[in-house]
């Protein structure tokens, strides 16, 4: 019965290959945008008594092609002197017949007639004045739009960043989106019209919309028809505490190992370091295949192909039925029922991610042999994972993949109840006899701890990353596709734990922290924003590396048995 399993897992593998054709193609890297923030940028062009555009000019040589104009607050307009901001009990005092509670606004001509219809509140015209019965400094105004048309006619890639505010119009007349643009990057956090004018908003919006990666905006999946785009950036007081060359490595990692298509910059204090920054993104992009130009949206359509998975992933469940010791039937039943109420449409990828690591643990201990069985098994649910959760919204990152803590947590859990004997009244009997020693103790509170570890440091923002380790992911970023330091410490453990006389409880406890790294593998295709290839060499790197270093400490070991036992 397992042969015939393990064949219609073979036939299942081709079609579903097939089936990741349309998502390797949506994530060719490239182009990308490197965009500048116009804001900060003002502020070096101040300093230098220059325009804008002219200090743009001068970082386009380095790479820049875009320019952001932040939507400009009342406020901005007034410190710049476009407006003149006064109380309406000034003018009073002045002679004119103002009301005292309102706030009035005087400059130029096209911006108090836009301000004038931008927001849902009475106004009154008093000569060049314009008055609100409210405060509205803090109000969204709109862009310096002259400067947006300059930019765009000297052909940088052009985005806006509209403010949501609930008393603002959305009116067709206003210029919320310029049609200068080439993409919108709501700010704040939320979406243009969110919650309730998001149809009104859609209908301003007709360019692409990005997504922030770390930023969540509700309402953004409104805009998905114009499609979307992939943005990465670093907070202004975070990039302040990185050299520039740790910054810019850490754009070029997105754009080539994320796939995000706009690198968006903001000026360091001094601008040399801007220049290092740059040179040093320069560089990485042209070293990884890189193009700088206009990106435009990755449009997946899912391949129908992807249906046939599932019969690999239920053969799979099969052989998870037939080779767990006690009550394997009623073991992987529970696993698919759970799949299917908990993670929906992503049952099938669910339970690809928590059985597949599993079956590789299952069958007999032939030394090396059950590495590779263990990783091949691991890498045929990887293909039936990205097959049935590669959707739009799951590969743009706009739907998280569901059980990601899962599938770290049961696949290790489940090779661990494998070990048990068929006659497991008689094995919890002898264990709950055991005399504790101390060096078992010691070892089980490593395993729980590792274990503990491995959920704490899972996503890019893990609280429980030591800094030792924090260089060293920056070094091996510089020589390859980074594996996972779980993949790696994983596929170590197989020749520790396979090539080494150790009593039974020893080995099973080394593969059951083995386990932990492949289940890692499943982990890390369930990252769909992940470029595909990215991800395959990731594993592919983590297996040799870890496997090498597992060879070396089986030589170390018998090295140090040697001189132990004299």
């Amino acid at each position: 019965m397992n042969r015939w399993l393990n064949l219609l897992i073979l036939l299942s593998l081709l079609p579903s290959l097939l089936a990741l054709s349309p998502r390797l193609r949506a994530e060719r890297p490239g182009p990308v945008a490197l965009v500048v923030d116009a804001e900060a940028l003002r502020e070096e062009a101040k300093a230098q008594g220059k325009g804008l555009l002219e200090v743009l000019a001068a970082y386009r040589a380095l790479g820049v092609n875009g320019v952001a104009f932040p939507e400009r607050f009342v406020k901005d307009w007034v410190a710049d002197g476009v407006l003149l901001y006064r109380q309406g009990r000034e003018l009073r005092e002045m002679g004119l017949p103002a009301k005292a509670g309102w706030h009035y606004l005087k400059g130029e001509a096209w911006l108090l007639s836009l301000l004038e219809r931008a927001y849902a509140l009475p106004t009154e015209r008093l000569g060049p004045w314009l008055g609100f019965p409210g405060d509205v400094q803090t109000f969204p105004a709109f862009y310096p739009l002259e400067e947006v048309r300059q930019a765009k006619e000297a052909g940088y890639y052009v985005v806006v960043r509209p403010i949501n505010q609930r008393l603002r119009r959305l009116d067709p007349g206003l210029p919320l989106v310029p049609k200068e643009a080439d993409a919108v990057v709501f700010a704040g956090l939320e979406a243009l019209g969110y919650p309730y004018r998001l149809e009104a908003a859609k209908a301003q919006v007709g360019v692409p919309a990005a997504l922030i990666e770390g930023t969540p905006q509700p309402g953004l999946q409104a805009f998905r028809e114009r499609g979307l785009l992939r943005l990465f950036s670093l907070r202004t007081e975070w990039q302040l505490t990185l050299r520039p060359e740790e910054a810019a490595d850490k754009y070029v990692l997105a754009a080539r190992e994320r796939g995000h298509q706009l690198l968006y910059l903001r000026p360091y204090p001094y601008p040399e370091d801007t220049a290092r920054m740059l040179r040093r993104i320069q560089e990485g992009l042209s070293a990884s295949g890189i193009p700088t130009g206009a990106p435009r949206p990755r449009d997946l359509a899912p391949s129908p192909l992807r249906h046939a998975a599932w019969l690999g992933v239920l053969a799979g469940l099969g052989l998870l039925a037939r080779g767990l010791p006690l009550y394997g039937p009623a073991v992987a039943f529970l696993l698919l029922l759970f799949a299917l109420g908990y993670a929906g449409g992503q049952a099938g990828a669910l339970l690809a991610a928590l059985v597949f690591p599993v079956l590789g643990f299952l069958g007999p201990r032939e030394g090396l042999r059950m590495w590779l069985r263990a990783l091949g098994y691991a890498l045929a649910g990887a293909v039936f994972l990205s097959a049935l959760g590669s959707t739009r919204e799951a590969v743009l990152g706009l739907t998280p993949f569901k059980g990601v803590s899962l599938t770290l947590l049961v696949p290790p859990l489940l090779v661990a109840y494998s070990f048990l004997d068929r006659n497991y009244r008689e094995t919890l009997t002898r264990l709950f006899q055991h005399p504790l020693r101390l060096g078992e103790v010691g070892l089980a509170f490593l395993a729980l701890s590792l274990l503990a570890l491995a959920l704490l440091r899972r996503g890019n923002d893990a609280p429980v990353v030591p800094e030792a380790e924090l260089k060293l992911r920056s070094l091996l970023q510089d020589l390859m596709v980074r594996p996972r330091f779980k993949e790696v410490f994983g596929h170590a453990l197989f020749p520790l734990a396979l090539l080494l006389p150790w009593p039974r409880w020893v080995q099973n406890g080394l593969l059951f922290l083995a386990a932990i790294g492949v289940a890692s593998i499943l982990n890390t295709f369930s990252h769909f924003h992940t470029p595909l290839a990215i991800s395959f060499f990731r594993v592919v790197n983590g297996a040799l590396l870890g496997v090498l270093l597992g060879l070396a400490g089986v030589i170390l070991v018998r090295r140090l048995r040697a001189w132990w036992l004299g």
